[in-house]
């Protein structure tokens, strides 16, 4: 089988095991009973909440499924991939996390 075929049985496979924001909203209006409409809703407002909650530092813990919260990233110097001679300054930042609780750890190994 040549390259590109690989290349497309690969993506068309990674397509199938990706769940996009429409299909999460379908799931969690069977799930809950919700419309697509109120299910968006929901999600949107659990989206934005969390993105607040980050932007100011906090955690948010939801026990057995995980915690997210922002880890800070020293300022460090790097290569610079065009050209690995050149050395390059990378700033400090903060990188949002998110971290599996042991309930959904165990669900996925199952």
């Amino acid at each position: 089988m040549d390259f590109i075929n690989q290349y497309l049985i690969h993506e068309k496979i990674k397509e199938e095991l990706l769940m996009n924001k429409a299909e999460l909203i379908t799931s969690i209006s069977e799930k809950s009973g919700l419309t697509k409409k109120d299910a968006e809703g929901a999600l949107n407002a659990f989206i934005k909440s969390v993105e607040e909650a980050l932007v100011e530092e906090e955690k948010v813990q939801l026990v057995g499924f995980g915690t997210f919260e922002v880890r800070h990233r020293k300022a460090r110097e790097g290569r610079n991939p065009r050209n690995p001679e050149e050395k390059i300054q990378i700033p400090a930042s903060k990188a949002p996390v998110f971290k599996a609780g042991k309930t959904l750890k165990e669900t996925v190994n199952k």
